[in-house]
C-alpha cells in the first residue's frame, strides 16, 4: 500500500523516504499494489511516478488460501510488471518496503538480475511474509537466497532479534529506527491546564493494539473521565469495540473518529494521556514519540520495539497488559495523581522524542540503498 491508499505509519514513512529521496536529487519510482482505501476520495491527487500495478495475497484484513491456478497468475503477473519496469526505469536499486503478502520471489529476481536492493523491515513481514505467500511456500529451499539477495535495514532491535530466532540472519543488516516529521509534531506543546480525566488513544484499529483494554479501564476510572478513539482499520473490529462501548454503558464516555493528519497535534495537545495499551510485539511504534512531542504524557504496555525508547517513570507510565483493564486504569490513576510525574514525562519525553526524526531514518534508508551499488558508480 502507498499513500493515500494505506493504513498506518508503515506507509507513511515510505512515502517520507521517497520525499526525502528525491529531495536529495534523485529519481524515484514507486511500484505498488492495485488496492485502493474505499475512504480516499477520488479526486486526490496522486504522488509522481506512482505505479499501482502490483497483486497481493492479503485481502480484507486477511490472507485467504487461493488455488494453484490463481497463485500461478498471480505470481506471473508481478514478475510481468516488475521486469517491464526495470527495463523501463533501469534503477540503479530497489528499496523493498512492505513485502509480507507479497511476492517474495519479486527479491530474488531482482537480485538475479543484477539490481541490488535494501529491504526496509518496519513489521515481521520476514515472519508472516513466506507463510501467506502461496508460491514461498511451495520453494522453501530460496529461504537462504533470501538472506544474501539485499540488505536489510530493520526498524528496532526488536525486529532483528526475532527474525533470527525466526532462522534469518543475514550478515548484511543493520537497525535503524524510525522517526516523526518534527515540522508537524515538533512545535512547543500547549500549556496544559489541571488534569481532566481526558484520555487519547490514536491509531490503527486493530485487536492486537488493545484498545478494549482502553474501554474496559473506564469502569474503573471515575464517571468524567472520557476516552477519545482517533483511527481506523479494522471494521469488523470496530464493531466489536462498540459493542463493548453499549456493554459496558459508556457510550457517553467514549468517542471513535476520523482525523486528517495535520489534525493530529492538536488531538495529541488537547488530551491529558494518551494511551498505547499494545497486547503484541510491536514492532517499533510511532504514536507515542508523536505524542511525547506534543507534550502529552504516554501511557503504555511497552511491549516490543516501543521498550526500546520508553521508560517508566522517565518519560512514559508502563503497566502489565496481562493485568488488563484494572491496571490500564491504575496507570491512569497513579499518572493523575502526581503532578510532579506529569511534568517530568513532559520534559523528559518531549526531549526524547526529538531523537527520533523522520530525516534521521531517511537517511540512513538512502545511505543503505548507496551501499548496494557498486564503488564504481
Amino acid at each position: 500500500m502507498y499513500p493515500p491508499h494505506h493504513l498506518g505509519g508503515y506507509e507513511l514513512m515510505w512515502r517520507s523516504a521517497v520525499a526525502h529521496h528525491r529531495a536529495a536529487g534523485h529519481e524515484v519510482r514507486v511500484l505498488t499494489t492495485d488496492w485502493r482505501e474505499p475512504y480516499v476520495d477520488a479526486s486526490t491527487p496522486e504522488d509522481a511516478d506512482v505505479h499501482r500495478e502490483l497483486r497481493w495475497y492479503w485481502h480484507d484484513h486477511d490472507f485467504p488460501r487461493i488455488g494453484m491456478r490463481a497463485r500461478l497468475a498471480l505470481e506471473r503477473h508481478n514478475v510481468a510488471v516488475l521486469d517491464r519496469h526495470l527495463e523501463a526505469f533501469a534503477p540503479d536499486a530497489i528499496a523493498w518496503w512492505a513485502m509480507g503478502g507479497m511476492s517474495l520471489s519479486l527479491i530474488e529476481r531482482a537480485a538475479t538480475r543484477g539490481v541490488p536492493g535494501a529491504a526496509i523491515v518496519v513489521d515481521d513481514w520476514l515472519l508472516y511474509g513466506p507463510k501467506v505467500d502461496g508460491w514461498w511456500r511451495i520453494l522453501r529451499r530460496r529461504a537462504r537466497r533470501l538472506e544474501g539477495a539485499c540488505h536489510w535495514v530493520f526498524a528496532s532491535q526488536t525486529l532483528r532479534a526475532r527474525a533470527r530466532e525466526a532462522g534469518f540472519d543475514s550478515p548484511r543488516a543493520e537497525v535503524a529506527h524510525p522517526g516523526i516529521d518534527l515540522e508537524l509534531f515538533g512545535h512547543p506543546p500547549r500549556e496544559h491546564p489541571a488534569w481532566d480525566w481526558r484520555l487519547l488513544y490514536c491509531g490503527r484499529i486493530d485487536e492486537r493494539k488493545g484498545i478494549d483494554l482502553a474501554i474496559e479501564a473506564l469502569s474503573h476510572l471515575p464517571p468524567e473521565t472520557a476516552l477519545r478513539i482517533v483511527g481506523r482499520g479494522d471494521e469488523a473490529h470496530l464493531g466489536q469495540l462498540r459493542e463493548l462501548v453499549e456493554r459496558l454503558d459508556l457510550a457517553e464516555r467514549v468517542s471513535f473518529e476520523r482525523l486528517p493528519r495535520g489534525d493530529l497535534p492538536a488531538a495529541y495537545a488537547s488530551a491529558d494521556a494518551l494511551l498505547f495499551p499494545v497486547r503484541w510485539i510491536e514492532p517499533f511504534g510511532l504514536v507515542p514519540l508523536e505524542a511525547m512531542a506534543c507534550g502529552t504524557p504516554v501511557i503504555a504496555s511497552g511491549r516490543g520495539g516501543s521498550g526500546e525508547y520508553l521508560s517508566d517513570g522517565e518519560n512514559c507510565v508502563l503497566f502489565d497488559v496481562d493485568g488488563g483493564g484494572p491496571a490500564l486504569a491504575a496507570a491512569v490513576e497513579r499518572l493523575a495523581g502526581d503532578p510532579a510525574l506529569r511534568e517530568r514525562l513532559v520534559r523528559t519525553g518531549r526531549t526524547d522524542a526529538q531523537r527520533f526524526t523522520d530525516t534521521r531514518f531517511n537517511d540512513a534508508v538512502l545511505a543503505a540503498l548507496e551501499t548496494t551499488r557498486p564503488a564504481s558508480d
